[in-house]
C-alpha cells in the first residue's frame, strides 16, 4: 500500500499550529487545515484523518502535499485552481477596447455596456468584465479648465509661496464671496429619515430671497471671518475689509488672497488699501479658483448646511450661516497646502501636451 510522506514539525511550526488551532478569531478553513497537519504529524493515515474529520481523503492529501511543499505559508492561502478557460478570444477583447477608445455609437456620445455588447456580439457582463480589466469607464467624464493668464507663473509662485512659506509677523487670509445663496423653502413638510427609507423633500420649492457670504479663511488656524450682505459690490467689499481689520491683531500684516473680480480692483478699494498699508492683496491667476483655499471651505458649508437646508426667509438663512461659522470657529482645523509650484507646473505641462496646445 502506498504510504503518504511523513510530516515532521519543527518547534516553531508546532507552536504556530497550536496557536491557530486554539484561536477563535481565525477562519474555520485555516483551523481545519491545521488539524489535518497535526494529525498527519502524529502518524495518522490519510483515510483515518478523513474519517475523523468527516472530509474526503483527496482533501487530506491535498493539504498534506501543500504543507510538504510550502510549509506554514502553504496553509494560509487556498490552493490554486485551474479556473474556467476563457471563451472570449483576445482579438475580440482588443476590438472592444479599441472601439471604446476610438469610436462612438451612431446615436450617442458614448458607449454603454448594452450598446457595446450589441455592436460586438457579446453579453453585457462580458463587456463589463473587459472594461473592468482595462479600467475603462466610458460613462464618466471630468471637466477641467486651463488658465490663459499671461502672468500665471508669477501669480502661482506668489500665492503658493504664501501657503508654503508665509511671511513673519503676518497673517495669510483667503478671501472670497459666495454670492446668490438662495433662501429656499419646500412647498410641503419634509419626511424624516426612517429605517429603510431616506429623508424625503419635495422637488419644487419657494424662493425667499438671496444673500452673499463674504468669508476670510485664516491659513494659520483655520478660523473664518464671515459676514452676509445683500450685494457684492466694492462698497460691500470695503465694509468686509474693515471687519477683517477690526477682528485681527493690528500687530500683524495681512496678506489677502483674492480672485480677479472687478470689485476687488475698484479705484475706491485701491484708495482704501493705500490708507491701510498693512493690507496686501495677492491675486490668483484667472480661471484658477482652486488656488484659493476658501473655496474648499465654501464646499464644506454648502454640503453640510446649505444644500439640504430649508429657510423660510433671508434672515433665517443668515442666522444658519452665522451659527455654522461660530461652531466651526470653536474647533477649527487649518487647511494645509502641500503642492509646490514645480509639481503644479508638471501637471499643467502634461495636460497641455495631451491637448496639443502650447499656451
Amino acid at each position: 500500500m502506498n504510504r503518504a510522506k511523513t510530516i515532521i514539525l519543527s518547534a516553531a511550526e508546532e507552536s504556530k499550529l497550536n496557536t491557530w488551532a486554539r484561536g477563535r478569531s481565525f477562519p474555520l478553513r485555516l483551523t481545519l487545515r491545521v488539524r489535518i497537519i497535526q494529525m498527519a504529524a502524529k502518524g495518522a493515515l490519510n483515510q483515518e484523518i478523513a474519517d475523523a474529520m468527516n472530509i474526503s481523503r483527496p482533501t487530506v492529501q491535498l493539504w498534506r502535499d501543500r504543507f510538504l511543499a510550502l510549509r506554514i505559508p502553504g496553509l494560509e492561502k487556498d490552493a490554486p485552481r485551474p479556473g474556467r478557460i476563457a471563451k472570449i478570444p483576445q482579438a475580440k477583447v482588443s476590438a472592444v477596447v479599441n472601439a471604446t477608445l476610438h469610436a462612438t455609437p451612431e446615436n450617442a456620445t458614448h458607449w454603454s455596456a448594452r450598446s457595446m455588447a450589441k455592436a460586438q456580439g457579446l453579453s453585457r457582463m462580458a463587456v463589463q468584465r473587459i472594461w473592468k480589466q482595462y479600467n475603462l469607464k466610458p460613462h464618466l467624464v471630468e471637466t477641467f479648465k486651463l488658465s490663459r493668464d499671461k502672468n500665471f507663473l508669477e501669480k502661482l509662485y506668489d500665492v503658493v509661496g504664501l501657503y508654503l512659506n508665509p511671511p513673519d509677523k503676518a497673517l495669510v487670509l483667503c478671501v472670497d464671496e459666495k454670492s446668490q445663496i438662495q433662501a429656499l423653502d419646500r412647498t410641503q413638510p419634509l419626511f424624516a429619515l426612517r429605517p429603510g427609507m431616506p429623508a424625503r423633500q419635495t422637488h419644487d420649492y419657494k424662493r425667499n430671497g438671496t444673500t452673499t457670504l463674504f468669508a476670510a479663511l485664516s491659513m494659520l488656524d483655520g478660523k473664518v471671518i464671515g459676514d452676509c450682505m445683500p450685494r457684492h459690490r466694492h462698497q460691500e467689499f470695503i465694509r468686509f475689509l474693515k471687519r477683517i481689520d477690526s477682528e485681527t491683531s493690528p500687530d500683524f500684516a495681512l496678506h489677502l488672497i483674492v480672485d480677479n473680480y472687478g470689485a476687488h480692483k475698484h479705484p475706491r478699494v485701491q484708495l482704501w488699501l493705500e490708507r491701510h498699508p498693512r493690507f496686501h492683496l495677492h491675486f490668483i491667476p484667472t480661471s484658477s479658483s482652486w488656488l484659493n483655499m476658501v473655496e474648499r471651505w465654501f464646499g464644506e458649508i454648502t454640503q453640510k448646511r446649505l444644500r439640504r437646508g430649508t429657510f423660510s426667509s433671508v434672515p433665517s438663512l443668515i442666522q444658519a450661516i452665522k451659527e455654522y461659522i461660530e461652531n466651526h470657529n470653536q474647533n477649527p482645523q487649518a487647511f494645509v497646502w502641500t503642492a509646490t509650484p514645480e509639481r503644479i507646473m508638471q501637471k499643467i505641462t502634461k495636460c497641455k501636451e495631451a491637448l496639443g496646445t502650447p499656451h
